[in-house]
């Protein structure tokens, strides 16, 4: 039985790709206290196991699959990586590029002290830093170098095993110094830092569950009184009086009649108005003047929730609290902001920025939502279609761009194919925020192209060094693991103090612009758990889209430096 499975998969090495996708998947998902190794990590482990049945998976699927994954990766940051480099995000941006370049540099003192090989260099950066996208571009950086065909081989195995032996610390390692040893390094109480930002941004500085209930609206009816303020007022100046809570006149039932109400409707005694609005506010209202009365017909207004994608050029870079003022916004609540590739979510506050790309969920009647979707962008409606023309073309014109080569003097310098296409998915994703009418990737259909990409990409290259990873191990030894221990921590501890110190980062975003400089998802999650709000979360956008970029391109620039 076990010969003829080992067979099957040599004849077949399909199957084998997907055995270790699934099981790696698995592995992947296996954590403890919310840390866990990640789908890449165990597809890489599962392959390199696999991979002692000396199965041959041609290079070609392996070629395919990561340019497919470095256009989704590409694609996916495209919009902040424009905006952090291009504008209010200038400072975020900056700091990432430092943190990747000691990232790069920690890891080249590191390899040429410990005297590994261009291989086990490339590979040592890859994990210690937990960019699996370095990996790819590593080994494909190598087999450009025209080295013999056994060099190019056993430096080509080596990355694998080094970012095998780097990555488990590197994840780990980087989660708890950003969130558990960066607070106490620093003297940083997140939970109360995070409060006092909020009540900084115009928020009302309340954490945990009661942030999410501030965003709550209701509905009530209320008859005005001959003695309410409200008397001979318009909707909207009686709306104005509650500044930045959101409050809004819906309906008024006047004389038996009910009419949608407008901005510069006049208030008499007797109107029976549905007002919406924010919980606490509404709650108040009731009074000897505001009689609260039951009346559902009046209460029944329609109401449609719709995300928006922000394209507007007006509405980039402005604060929630200028857009509120707008007559745009009127009737309409804000009830989540999703900024990036993987969907971070922003707190809602007074001070927040919207830029264009993010995708905000607006609630109110048809006819605000129609009103704001004119002043700030598009509805995210359209068919869950991927524009796979415009996909393919963007990845050929991107290879073919980066395999151009110039010297200078007797020097080759070139992107390759991978930095072309890289750099095309960057171009069509930014282009997609501003420009929304074309080049449409569902957000399912991106992670896909990401994920699947890269994880086949991982089986293949763990398939084809299996064999020699035991060896390599043997090689290599523990020091591997220990320098990869210190290619994690110093810049990661490096970062804090230049966070605060240089760019002096607000230490409610200063951990969350660390995380997303390493780009460290993992990171941001434990973040906004343990300070009980999203703030962390606005020092992530910028700083990560930059450094998932920069340190992807890492994985080339540390097979030159390395060589």
């Amino acid at each position: 039985m076990w010969k003829w499975l080992v067979d099957t998969l040599r004849a077949n090495p399909e199957i084998a790709v997907f055995v270790c996708l699934s099981i790696g998947a698995y592995v992947g998902k296996l954590s403890y206290k919310g840390v866990g190794l990640g789908a890449v990590t165990g597809t890489l482990l599962t392959a390199l196991l696999v991979g002692q049945l000396d199965i041959t998976v041609s290079n070609d699927v392996r070629a395919i699959f990561f340019l497919l994954f470095l256009f989704a990766i590409g694609y996916g940051v495209g919009p902040q990586f424009v905006q952090g480099i291009a504008k209010n995000g200038v400072p975020q941006a900056l700091f990432s590029v430092i943190i990747c370049a000691l990232c790069l540099g920690t890891a080249w003192v590191a390899g040429r002290i410990a005297g590994y090989d261009v291989g086990s260099t490339a590979g040592l950066f890859a994990g210690a830093a937990t960019i699996s996208s370095a990996l790819a571009l590593s080994v494909d950086a190598i087999e450009q170098l025209g080295l013999a065909t056994g060099e190019t081989k056993t430096l080509v195995d080596a990355v694998p095993t080094a970012f095998a032996m780097t990555y488990i610390f590197g994840t780990i390692g980087a989660t708890m110094i950003i969130c558990v040893v960066g607070p106490r390094l620093l003297g940083i109480d997140l939970v109360a830092a995070c409060r006092a930002y909020e009540l900084k941004m115009g928020g009302h500085g309340k954490t945990g569950e009661g942030a999410r209930a501030w965003h709550q609206h209701i509905a009530r009816a209320y008859r005005i009184g001959p003695g309410s303020d409200w008397v001979g007022k318009t909707a909207a100046a009686v709306e104005a009086t509650c500044g930045p809570a959101q409050l809004f006149i819906e309906r008024v039932r006047r004389d038996d009649q009910i009419t949608d109400a407008t901005a510069d409707m006049m208030l008499l005694v007797g109107d029976v108005v549905a007002v919406a609005g924010n919980r606490g506010i509404v709650m108040k209202l009731a009074g000897p003047e505001l009689v609260e009365v039951e009346d559902a017909e009046l209460l029944n207004v329609p109401v449609e929730g719709t995300e928006v994608l922000i394209t507007n050029r007006g509405v980039d870079g402005k604060t929630l609290g200028e857009l509120a003022s707008l007559p745009s916004t009127r009737g309409i609540f804000l009830r989540r902001i999703r900024r990036g590739a993987t969907g971070v979510e922003i707190p809602i506050l007074p001070a927040t920025t919207l830029h264009r790309g993010d995708v905000v969920t607006v609630i109110g009647r048809p006819q605000d939502i129609s009103s704001a979707l004119a002043a700030f962008g598009r509805a995210d409606r359209a068919p869950e279609e991927t524009d796979i023309a415009l996909v393919a073309a963007a990845i050929v014109i991107g290879a073919l761009v980066g395999s151009l080569v110039l010297r200078l003097g007797s020097v080759p310098v070139t992107l390759s194919s991978s930095g072309g296409v890289l750099l095309a998915g960057i171009a069509l994703g930014w282009l997609r925020s501003v420009h929304p009418t074309f080049g449409r990737i569902p957000p399912a259909a991106n992670w896909l192209m990401n994920a699947l990409g890269l994880n086949m990409f991982i089986a293949v290259v763990g398939l084809s060094s299996g064999p020699s990873f035991v060896a390599g191990v043997q090689q290599l030894g523990f020091s591997l693991f220990l320098w990869g221990m210190v290619v994690t921590s110093v810049p990661l501890i490096l970062a804090l103090y230049i966070g605060r110190y240089v760019f002096r980062f607000d230490d409610a975003i200063l951990l969350g612009c660390v995380a997303g400089a390493r780009a460290s998802t993992a990171s941001l999650g434990m973040l906004t758990a343990r300070a009980k709000s999203q703030t962390p979360a606005l020092g992530f956008t910028v700083s990560c889209a930059v450094s998932n970029t920069l340190l992807t391109i890492g994985g080339i620039l540390i097979v030159l430096l390395a060589r």
